[in-house]
């Protein structure tokens, strides 16, 4: 069964109810790439900037500092009033950040978990007895989840109550645990609330324990009082392949350019060409080229901002421009052209002062520079009325583009459009296996995603004819690698600005086109699709051509987000993505983006798909932790917008609304836990290759990862061979009942049910089965009065349960009749 497409636009929208490194935008002319100090990351700025801890209120005030020009857009965790993150700024930068409404944390202030047991809930929550709950439960408990890192156990816990949203005063909750089974609970602590956009989410907590509790008791201050059963967390992982004898891995020796990675797709296709071929995508970036620039006469009135008309490299580069004070009085305002040298004659009034405006001059350039200049303007938002000043020599235009920055790859960076390949691996690549897209570096600054995912293509390669677990892969998948879908920026990346996020499509209008504001051009390339993005008033994407979440012009503006388009609509076996990002840790899906006003999300998957996508990120994530114990914690996992921020026009929402595609993002390179320290230490968006084997390293995480990616190959390779019908039960079951009952359902897989209580025969029209809340497991029916279910399920693979055909007048479907009596 194939999903039907969806488009998504606001007002389609049913109504709902309701530590890292982050860069703001350094000035002109700094790199922060090219910091010394000894265990900084090459990001981080040292030109009077400095690391602050910040706090937003949520993802309307994130959009807000990133259309200001600030880079928070990485990293970020969600706090109980927020969001949390780091920024680089200066002192002027800091008290901007103050004045927009964002808190800026001292030193030791912010979020932690706490490490010991605080007495349970203040006297001031007036908590009252515990009451025995009904259907219409105040406190759930969400997951309790028991995990071990480097010898460390920990417990985490997430739970909501009804009357979360209730702030005066604040609802509390006060979590227990026992020791084991038939101990008694204890070690009593207050739970912390989270809010975002001003909505309540959940409570939550994470913290140290010695020995495994097998249940949790929550209470609320309002009364309310759940228990729950502690499950394993990525526990007794099972061996990864780098472990299985004669397994060839570690084929990755530092970080890679663009070049390097798409001339070793090629020489991967040609040494394996019986399971390896190369795809080019039709539209070529913009490349790596810009025009030719100079800023002449300052910042103000009297400033003109000169483009060339040919890019840098063809010819831009080469050109002067020299404003001329000529000997005399009442002389008119002109322009010379030699070769690639341009006079401006500037005006005179009648007493031989200089009297061209810088309006006037950038007109001049633009009609008399003989096709030389393409743009003239005054500098950013002046009107050009001052008087424009001599020069006193010539001014060279420059892209400045190929200065190779410190510590950047060798290698010449071709300019010009680039056409992107894609490494395609599988025996069969015909279409009857199930396809695999794995995008590498949207983002330009986030290396280690494109090393994690060359390092997967080489384990396919070279342990198929050895590895009877890697053939299986080959000949089950047809695995897509995108190693860098942002070749224009990752360059830039490398060689010019290593904090560039976006591609080197510039779109700005003059206000924001002089070179000062090089740094801030491109597009966000995860803003630019079509299913609940900022054109449809959605958070997280911006209109400003500055922000580093500028989602473009329109939606599908840049070739490199057609190209994915392309390519998914070419092969359509397409079934699972990975857009593989850093950092961050987090594994997550749908929903990606909501309205921050009520923070109404796009549409969530059915629950069965929302199961698919928890099973399957164990699996991935069990092999992450197999290689060195690297746990990405359940609080990372799970639909971006929950777990994260809200990320208007993403990938991820287009490929599964519009073509029913397995859809996951990656944040690689999470924190790790450091037994020495007690604490977790944030990863980065290009930490050192090398560095201790046991925390954040490039290598470390380009090792991990790709195991992860490996597993999710499998994944795909075991829904591919699902003929397996799911089996599904209404519970308790249909039978006589005294009075009300409350009834679920349950099925043997992650399944999708579609379900009737009026009679009819269930439909693919008919209600679905839904979570309680998100995050949360199906809800529960409070039946009053004599009611009969009919349903089917149908798993992730398309299976129908009893081989029920939906669209024709089988009569094969579940029944249960649930008859009340007084």
């Amino acid at each position: 069964m194939r999903r039907r497409r969806l488009r998504i636009a606001l007002l389609a929208l049913p109504a709902l109810v309701a530590s890292s490194v982050l860069m703001a935008t350094p000035s002109a002319g700094a790199d922060p790439a090219d910091s010394t100090a000894a265990g900084r990351s090459l990001l981080e700025a040292t030109d009077g900037a400095t690391a602050v801890r910040v706090e937003l209120s949520g993802a309307d005030l994130l959009s807000k500092v990133n259309d200001a020009g600030f880079d928070i857009e990485h990293g970020l965790k969600r706090v109980p009033n927020g969001i949390e993150g780091e920024v680089i700024a200066t002192v002027d930068e800091i008290a901007q950040l103050k004045a927009m409404g964002v808190k800026v944390l001292a030193d030791g202030e912010g979020f932690e978990w706490p490490t010991v047991a605080d007495g349970g809930l203040a006297p001031a929550f007036g908590a009252r007895s515990v009451q025995t709950l009904t259907h219409e439960e105040t406190v759930r408990v969400v997951r309790a989840d028991w995990f071990t890192t480097k010898g460390q156990g920990f417990l985490y816990v997430e739970a909501r109550t009804t009357e979360g949203a209730q702030t005066t005063p604040i609802v509390g909750m006060q979590l227990e645990n026992n020791s084991g089974k038939d101990t008694p609970f204890g070690f009593a602590r207050t739970m912390s609330r989270f809010v975002d956009s001003g909505q309540y989410m959940f409570h939550r907590n994470l913290f140290k324990l010695d020995t495994r509790p097998s249940q949790i008791k929550v209470t609320s201050s309002t009364g309310g009082v759940a228990t729950g059963d502690v499950s394993d967390w990525l526990e007794n992982a099972p061996a990864p392949l780098t472990e299985r004898p004669g397994y060839q891995y570690d084929f990755i020796d530092g970080y890679k350019h663009p070049q390097q990675l798409y001339a070793r797709a090629e020489e991967i296709a040609k040494q394996y060409p019986d399971i390896a071929e190369i795809i080019y995508l039709p539209n070529k970036t913009n490349g790596y080229q810009r025009k030719a620039q100079a800023t002449i006469g300052g910042t103000g009135q009297s400033a003109v901002v000169v483009s060339s008309a040919a890019w840098g490299h063809e010819g831009g580069n080469d050109i002067t421009v020299a404003f001329v004070d000529r000997p005399g009085a009442s002389l008119p305002l002109g322009v010379e052209v030699t070769g690639k040298a341009i006079r401006v004659l500037l005006a005179k009034d009648a007493a031989g002062a200089l009297a061209s405006t810088a309006a006037q001059v950038s007109a001049a350039l633009e009609t008399q520079s003989q096709g030389l200049v393409d743009r003239a303007h005054p500098y950013r938002t002046n009107a050009g009325t001052g008087i424009v000043a001599a020069t006193a020599s010539p001014v060279a235009l420059t892209d400045t583009l190929g200065e190779k920055r410190v510590g950047a790859p060798e290698g010449e960076v071709p300019r010009g459009p680039k056409t992107i390949p894609v490494l395609r691996i599988g025996k069969h690549r015909d279409g009857r296996n199930p396809g695999v897209l794995i995008q590498a570096q949207d983002h330009a600054r986030e290396w280690v995603p494109a090393t994690a995912s060359l390092e997967a293509a080489e384990r396919l390669v070279r342990n198929y004819r050895t590895d009877q677990e890697t053939k299986k892969i080959v000949n089950d998948t047809d695995v897509f690698f995108i190693l860098s879908n942002n070749p224009d920026g990752a360059n830039y990346s490398f060689y010019n600005f290593a904090s560039q996020r976006k591609n080197m499509t510039n779109h700005c209008p003059d206000v924001d086109a002089d070179p000062g504001r090089r740094n801030s051009w491109g597009v966000d390339l995860n803003r630019n699709y079509r299913v609940g993005s900022g054109f449809d008033g959605y958070d997280g994407g911006s209109f400003s051509c500055t922000s580093g979440t500028y989602q473009g012009p329109e939606e599908l503006s840049e070739p490199e987000s057609k190209n994915i388009i392309w390519l998914v609509e070419k092969y359509t076996n397409i079934k699972f993505m990975m857009s593989v990002h850093s950092n961050g840790g987090q594994l997550f899906w749908q929903p990606g983006a909501y309205i921050a006003d009520g923070r109404i999300t796009t549409p969530r998957p059915p629950l069965g798909d929302e199961a698919f996508y928890w099973q399957s990120a164990g699996r991935i994530l069990s092999q992450v932790k197999a290689f060195r114990e690297t746990v990405v914690t359940p609080e990372n996992v799970g639909g971006s917008s929950d777990v994260l921020y809200s990320s208007a026009g993403n990938v991820r929402e287009d490929l599964y609304h519009t073509y029913g595609i397995f859809a996951f993002g990656w944040e690689v390179g999470g924190s790790v836990y450091n037994p020495a320290t007690g604490n977790w230490q944030g990863g980065s968006f290009q930490p050192e290759w090398v560095g201790d084997p046991h925390l954040v390293s490039g290598h470390s995480e380009t090792m991990e990862y790709a195991n992860g990616l490996m597993e999710m190959f499998r994944v795909a390779a075991d829904w591919g061979k699902d003929k397996q019908k799911p089996t599904s039960d209404l519970v308790p079951g249909g039978g006589t009942f005294t009075g009300s009952v409350d009834v679920r359902f349950e099925t043997s897989e992650p399944a999708t049910i579609y379900y009737t209580t009026d009679g009819s025969r269930p439909t693919l029209e008919s209600p679905r089965y839904e979570a309680t809340e998100f995050r949360e497991g199906g809800q529960v029916f409070h039946v009053t009065e004599t009611t009969t279910f009919n349903w089917f399920s149908v798993d992730a693979a398309g299976n129908v349960e009893k081989g029920y055909d939906p669209d024709k007048n089988g009569k094969n479907y579940r029944k249960a009749t649930i008859t009340i009596v007084d």
